[in-house]
């Protein structure tokens, strides 16, 4: 007995020495290519200024109020693209996106977009309908419609958001991702989930929270 004694004493010592006196600062990656490939960069690396953000664009929310760059800039947004009709992916994107919207409801920094990909179908009225069936919180969540090849091209030139990166695409080739996109306060792309895990959702959240919490320590 007293032999078991001294080796449990020991492997909890062994332990206690691995652990650090401060825990290790949190990071995200930033996202430069539509291959998704992480790059690691100290915040305030100079680097990071010379890396691929989102281009300037400006469309139409369920209120008929105008959304652009200009909103999200200073503050941390998730995208997802959708169509009200869609019967099968969207609904368990909008879910998610719903989740996300309970997890910072209230802090004014998080902003969540919803991109349609069928806008032409998706008038103000559709998303307005579309908002109050699932209680979307308009100063939160904000349905977006406007010009079908402005969509497009911020959605895959900006977002990096499409399925089979790297094959050849008309303009009018429909889009479809599962992926919700995390931007920072800088439009830089910080992290790529699958709307329709649970996993992910989880984890995207997590790591808003981590991108929060360097925000703030940078504004301080």
């Amino acid at each position: 007995m007293g032999r078991y004694l001294i080796v449990i004493v020991s492997l909890l010592l062994l332990l206690t020495g691995c652990k650090t006196d401060s825990p290790k600062e949190e990071h995200l990656p930033y996202y430069n290519t539509a291959d998704f490939t992480p790059l690691w960069l100290e915040e305030g690396d100079q680097q990071i200024s010379r890396l691929h953000q989102l281009s300037s664009y400006s469309f139409t929310d369920q209120n008929n109020k105008p959304v652009s760059d200009k909103t999200v800039r200073g503050k941390i947004h998730v995208a997802s693209f959708f169509f009200t009709s869609c019967p099968g992916l969207c609904p368990r994107l909008t879910h998610s996106m719903a989740e996300i919207q309970a997890a910072f409801r209230d802090n004014s920094q998080v902003v969540l977009l919803s991109y349609s990909v069928m806008p032409e179908r998706d008038s103000v009225p559709a998303l307005r309908a579309y908002a109050t069936k699932h209680q979307v919180m308009d100063s939160k969540w904000h349905l977006l419609t406007g010009e079908h090849d402005a969509i497009y091209k911020l959605a895959r030139k900006s977002y990096f958001a499409d399925e089979n990166i790297g094959v050849q695409k008309g303009e009018n080739d429909f889009l479809h991702t599962e992926n919700l996109i995390l931007v920072d306060d800088e439009l830089h792309i910080r992290g790529i989930y699958n709307g329709t895990l649970s996993l992910d959702v989880q984890q995207l959240i997590q790591d808003i929270n981590t991108l929060n919490g360097l925000r703030n320590r940078n504004h301080n």
